[in-house]
């Protein structure tokens, strides 16, 4: 059996707007986080996915990967879950790719690269990103990535706010419509952009636009405990601050237990 950890993702920013269709279209920068799940991948006689009852993207994911090698589905897949679920850090689609990459590894004949990315694709938007290294630009509907040159000495802080609930997409994206959230799109897709060519030191991601579908006051609480940067990942959700400083990460952490469930981490280049 085969074991690789599934990394988390924070979106260290998020814009939003309109394509020409009517569709929405993104702009966000995707940094993995060293909190992960743990995915373990065997050949089996038929497909087990064990450890998360409520999985259904790695049995998804290891499906369409069995259909597209023309095979049967064959693997036992093994979770151990320790990334929040329904939090905005991308954990199921990184259990997806995780399975995706180690299940490719078993075949007599591998997918490419590019057709494994494209399958992901099939699956969630974010899966795409777990397949790749280091940090990446997102573009389109987040699975077109271009890799980015960004700073990696920093601590994280999470927080998922006591009693909070994911909204569906679907909510989410219909609030900011209402709002008339794609107004200005493009001036703060220009805006990310220019913040990204100026970034040379972790300080310099405080330059970065906020998020434009979710906000949550604990992100004030997060700079008054020291953060040099805070907002909510993807469409929350969990809230995330960024230290210079191990101790003042510990201390801002243990100064928000009381306002939910905390993690310590720091950035990952590749789960």
């Amino acid at each position: 059996m085969t074991r690789a950890p599934a990394t988390a993702k924070l979106n260290l920013a998020l814009v939003v707007g309109r394509a020409n269709d009517g569709r929405h279209e993104l702009t966000t920068v995707y940094q993995r986080l060293d909190l992960a799940d743990r995915v373990a991948i065997a050949p089996a006689l038929r497909l087990q996915v064990m450890g998360f009852p409520d999985d259904s993207l790695v049995r998804g994911a290891l499906e369409r990967l069995a259909e597209a090698a023309g095979i049967g589905p064959q693997w036992e897949a093994r979770l151990t879950k320790r990334i929040p679920v329904a939090a905005g850090l991308g954990g199921g689609s990184s259990d997806a790719a995780t399975a995706l990459r180690l299940a490719n590894e078993t075949l007599d004949e591998p997918l490419t690269a590019d057709e494994l990315r494209a399958l992901g694709a099939e699956l969630g938007a974010d899966v795409p990103f777990f397949l790749t290294q280091g940090p990446q630009l997102g573009e389109g509907d987040g699975t077109d990535l271009s890799p980015l040159d960004l700073p990696q000495d920093y601590w994280v802080v999470l927080v998922y706010p006591r009693g909070a609930t994911k909204q569906s997409s679907g909510a989410v994206y219909a609030e900011f419509d209402e709002r008339d959230g794609p107004k200005g799109y493009r001036n703060r897709r220009a805006a990310l952009r220019r913040a990204l060519r100026e970034t040379s030191r972790a300080r310099d991601l405080a330059g970065l636009p906020p998020n434009d579908l979710a906000s949550s006051p604990l992100a004030a609480d997060l700079l008054a405990a020291g953060a040099f940067r805070a907002d909510v990942t993807g469409a929350g959700p969990v809230v995330y601050g960024l230290f210079l400083h191990l101790e003042t990460a510990r201390a801002a952490r243990a100064a928000l237990k009381s306002r939910g469930r905390t993690w310590l981490t720091a950035p990952a280049w590749y789960g």
